[in-house]
């Protein structure tokens, strides 16, 4: 590693977050910039560890110590080159990932972990400064067709590995936008969405297609798609958890994403009621929220 005695060195350290006046005005990220210099220290905060167990962490399997080793040697290219071996989408990672590669983080074990995720997103977003990410369309197509149905994390990463290997994508999407959880679960704050759009306008470059506002077993059946070689299913948990509790039936008890969807709909400039979507406003009121999870 480039400093081995980065972790000796070096408090973790994220960036700062935009003052509460400045951030009750919007609905944009919460994060201000994080300087070069300081990321170069977090990244040499990375320990030599002889199993890096941040491996098994990661669901991906990302080379997490390769390339926090050259953010620290400042060869960004590189680190790029690295990431993109095993994540299809590090700027929606870097943003929304619980991180579990930092809980399985070797320096963790009695000192806070590295800061996995924040690198991450720090190599892809200058990255797109640089213009260094850019459509990948296949060289040549393989004359295979595939439906890929839904357009959430799953079924966008499944979409550009398949149509990188040369197939052509048809991607349906039930909502009027594409993007799925990315689009409607996650509020801006987390991820701006002009950072899904400018993801799927290159995957349009690409050559895939989208589909949006039909939904498959409603508006077109598996009949419909046989006309594919191949249909693979993204569609995603689309049920709720409930909680059987005494005061469950009671006005006022919301499921997260019912409420979520309504607000990324109202932030994107529609209105929900146009969409026979009944107001869910918390505003005056005291509020209870069961479940921690993102």
């Amino acid at each position: 590693m480039g400093k081995p005695t980065g972790f000796k060195e070096y408090d973790r350290e994220l960036p700062g977050r935009r003052p509460v006046a400045e951030r009750i005005k919007d609905y944009k990220e919460i994060y201000q910039p994080f300087p070069l210099e300081k990321l170069k220290k977090q990244a040499a905060r990375c320990m030599d560890c002889g199993v890096p167990t941040c491996h098994a962490g990661c669901p991906l399997g990302n080379r997490i110590p390769d390339w926090n080793d050259l953010i620290y040697r400042d060869r960004r290219r590189e680190a790029l080159d690295q990431l993109l071996l095993t994540n299809n989408f590090p700027e929606f990672t870097g943003r929304l990932c619980p991180a579990p590669c930092e809980e399985a983080c070797v320096l963790a074990i009695n000192e806070p972990a590295v800061t996995i995720e924040q690198i991450e997103k720090e190599i892809i977003e200058y990255a797109f400064e640089q213009g260094w990410i850019k459509p990948e369309p296949p060289t040549r197509r393989t004359g295979k067709t595939v439906a890929v149905i839904g357009s959430g994390p799953s079924g966008l990463a499944c979409a550009q590995q398949l149509n990188r290997a040369g197939h052509t994508v048809t991607v349906y999407e039930r909502s009027d936008r594409a993007g799925g959880l990315l689009r409607y679960g996650i509020p801006d704050f987390k991820l701006e969405k002009w950072v899904l759009d400018r993801r799927l306008e290159f995957m349009r470059r690409e050559g895939i297609q989208f589909e949006t506002g039909v939904n498959v077993g409603v508006d077109v059946s598996a009949r419909d798609l046989a006309g594919f070689d191949a249909r693979v299913i993204c569609t995603g948990a689309t049920i709720a958890r409930d909680l059987p509790i005494p005061g469950r039936e009671l006005n006022g008890v919301h499921f997260a994403m019912d409420f979520l969807t309504r607000q990324n709909r109202w932030t994107a400039g529609d209105d929900p009621a146009d969409l026979g979507l009944s107001p869910i406003s918390a505003e005056g009121k005291h509020v209870i929220v069961i479940g921690s999870g993102g």
